[in-house]
């Protein structure tokens, strides 16, 4: 029998449109904008200034913090300015500006496509050249890829958990990654253990993508240590917690990390860039992403360039459909809207989903929660959505932290099976804002 996580759950339509479409390499644009916080943490900050010259793969603004990250031009020429400019969330951040001149490369990177399987350096060179490389979590959640793979005093990895289960209705960037550059991944995959002094990988891939399944498992018999674990299609399996459930049967409690139950978990496409950036001496300034609507003419999986805005992925796919439309950042579960196409691709933009028509125009038929506990029996998390929505609406930000709201992973699924069609997720998300500053204010005080 097929593993899942154990604790809720739910299956929407899947429309992995562009499933089994080959990766697109995007042509640079005639400017990207690279922000300074593409990442969970500090922001950046530049190291360059109006007017200097950079290369594919030029350091341009260095980690801020502990908890931050690298951040490299994607392009060659020559920076326009530092200014302010739209992100995903709609707010004005710092970025930098960069007028494309043709295609000229940092020497040090190596762009062949030869396979390089072995590596001689220790696990903290290791850990260093991937925080060089600017490496952040490709799943969407972007958190710095070294940190992860500094355990806290007294937490030791016994486990590296890949997820593969891109598990998002309409995302296809990492199933066309896995079967493009299955080798690889599982160099990459060997280089994390090495990082974190383990001699165990699972990685998990849900059961809709047999051919990945097959592809990885075949090529996985040349290196010790990794299995590739086909699990139940069960959204949201790419939740840290969930997959580590799924995988090990472990649960990792309320506020803990994944750590804590012995597990290291990173996304397929940090595994890619981990090699990428290893072994290739590559920084992390392109992705796969994958571009995807019912409505789309012609959905596809794109390697596109940090800072490209969303516009040009949308026109190579054949351009917006008439009428109405939402795009979003990411899926249509987690994913959020955004205000313009002008927003530049990031590390975390794993993909671009555009929902046409009655799907762009959310229901206004709302009703009253009538208690029917739907939306519990589906919390991944074992929460109670309806008292967080509620208590979230009313601003009662004490019963909702009562309530574990920082637990809330945001992935939807109440809000998706609530029968009275109630904004539970918009509520909670705002909720858990609101306390989590509550919270911060708090420990400053004491």
């Amino acid at each position: 029998m097929l593993r899942t996580f154990r604790i809720g759950g739910i299956h929407p339509p899947e429309n992995k449109l562009s499933a089994g479409k080959k990766i697109t390499a995007l042509a640079a644009p005639k400017q990207v904008i690279i922000p300074l916080s593409q990442h969970i943490g500090a922001p950046a900050q530049a190291v360059v200034k109006k007017g200097d010259l950079v290369k594919v793969g030029t350091l341009v603004a260095k980690a801020g913090g502990f908890v931050s990250a690298n951040i490299h031009s994607s392009v060659s020429g020559k920076v326009n300015k530092i200014d302010n400019a739209l992100d995903s969330s709609g707010y004005k951040r710092p970025a930098i500006y960069i007028d494309v001149e043709g295609d000229e490369w940092e020497e040090t990177i190596d762009r062949s496509d030869a396979l390089v399987k072995d590596c001689a350096l220790s696990s903290k060179e290791i850990v260093d050249k991937i925080a060089a490389a600017g490496i952040v979590g490709l799943g969407g959640a972007t958190f710095p890829t070294q940190v992860k793979l500094m355990p806290p005093p007294g937490n030791k990895a016994e486990i590296i958990i890949i997820n593969a289960v891109e598990c998002e209705p309409y995302l296809t960037s990492d199933h066309s990654l896995m079967m493009e550059k299955g080798e690889q991944i599982l160099v990459g995959v060997t280089l994390l253990m090495k990082a974190v002094n383990v001699n165990k990988a699972v990685i998990g891939i849900e059961n809709n993508k047999p051919d990945a399944i097959a592809h990885l498992t075949k090529l996985a018999a040349g290196y010790p240590g990794i299995e590739i674990m086909p699990l139940k299609v069960q959204y949201p399996q790419g939740g840290e917690k969930q997959l580590i459930d799924a995988v090990i049967r472990r649960q990792v409690k309320s506020g803990a990390l994944p750590i804590s139950a012995g597990a290291v978990v990173q996304n397929v496409g940090t595994a890619y860039a981990v090699y990428e950036a290893v072994q290739k001496n590559k920084p992390l300034f392109e992705r796969y992403t994958s571009v995807s609507g019912k409505h789309i003419s012609q959905p596809k999986n794109f390697l596109v360039r940090m800072g490209t805005p969303i516009s040009q992925l949308i026109d190579a796919c054949g351009g917006l459909p008439d009428g109405d439309n939402k795009i979003i950042a990411g899926g249509p579960m987690m994913g959020k809207a955004l205000m313009t196409t002008g927003v530049p691709v990031c590390k975390g933009t794993n993909s671009i989903t555009v929902l046409s028509g009655k799907e762009a125009v959310r229901d206004g038929a709302t009703g009253p929660c009538i208690r029917c506990a739907k939306c519990v029996g589906v919390c991944p998390m074992g929460l109670e959505p309806y008292v967080l929505a509620t208590s979230s609406a009313s601003h009662n930000w004490e019963m909702a932290e009562e309530h574990f709201i920082t637990s809330c992973i945001e992935c939807g699924s109440c809000q998706y099976t609530c029968p009275a069609n109630r904004p539970m997720l918009d509520n909670i998300r705002f909720g858990k804002s609101k306390v989590m500053t509550i919270i911060r204010a708090r420990k400053q005080k004491s």
